[in-house]
């Protein structure tokens, strides 16, 4: 007498569960009565079943590791967006782009207060996804009292070097009441692509009023806001 007996097959795509496609086929029953004889080769079959499902379930999510990983490669280019702002206050010098600025006043901040690199510092870290200057260079540090931010820009420069990238281009733009800065902007975007190692073509500097409004408008502080476009070398 032949009975019906249970075949699995398992298979598996790095995009879904593993599926069981389930076959029938007659095999003699030795005597036992149908529901014996599945039952009997459930029971004999049921180590190999397992098996089979386990190397199939430990396929999927060793491909599906693969597929995480490949999501996650390296991009061919990466933003980043970087602002600060510090508080003018007199017996400070003014330093912009690692460039002395002559006026009454200047930035109080623990390191030498540059909020031009500052800011570019900040963009580049954000591009590569790490944390912000405040967490590489901390301001309670005192290895950082008095620092120049060159010292910064080197390190973001290094790590930027690192990952792979090169800055593909740099939009700066500082918001200060005074004093004008048409006369320095040349000599600080000159100075800010040699930190950088980037030629001058691709950093571009601005610089805007507050119409005097708030405390860049009056006065008693200078910001910068700065996007840079890091390339996959």
């Amino acid at each position: 007498m032949a009975a019906n007996s249970m075949f699995f097959t398992a298979t598996s795509s790095i995009l879904t569960k593993p599926i069981i496609k389930i076959q029938s086929f007659s095999t003699p029953s030795f005597g036992f009565s149908k529901n014996t004889s599945v039952l009997a080769h459930r029971v004999c079959a049921g180590k190999q079943f397992l098996a089979v499902a386990a190397a199939a379930s430990s396929a999927v999510e060793v491909e599906a590791d693969t597929a995480v990983i490949k999501a996650s490669k390296v991009l061919p280019f990466r933003v980043g967006h970087g602002f600060d702002l510090h508080r003018l206050e007199p017996g400070y010098p003014l330093i912009i782009g690692g460039i002395d600025i002559p006026f009454e006043k200047g930035c109080e901040a623990h390191s030498d207060g540059d909020v031009l690199l500052h800011c570019v510092v900040d963009a580049i870290l954000g591009a590569l996804g790490l944390p912000d200057i405040g967490q590489i260079f901390p301001d309670n540090d005192p290895k950082w009292k008095g620092a120049r931010s060159s010292v910064f820009i080197k390190e973001a420069v290094r790590l930027m070097d690192e990952a792979g990238y090169e800055l593909g281009n740099l939009d700066a733009t500082l918001i200060l009441q005074r004093p004008k800065l048409s006369p320095h902007k040349e000599t600080i975007r000159n100075n800010l692509s040699l930190l950088l190692g980037a030629d001058p073509s691709v950093v571009n500097l601005k610089a805007k009023t507050h119409e005097k409004v708030d405390s860049l408008g009056e006065n008693r502080s200078i910001a910068a806001h700065t996007v840079v476009l890091l390339m996959k070398k």
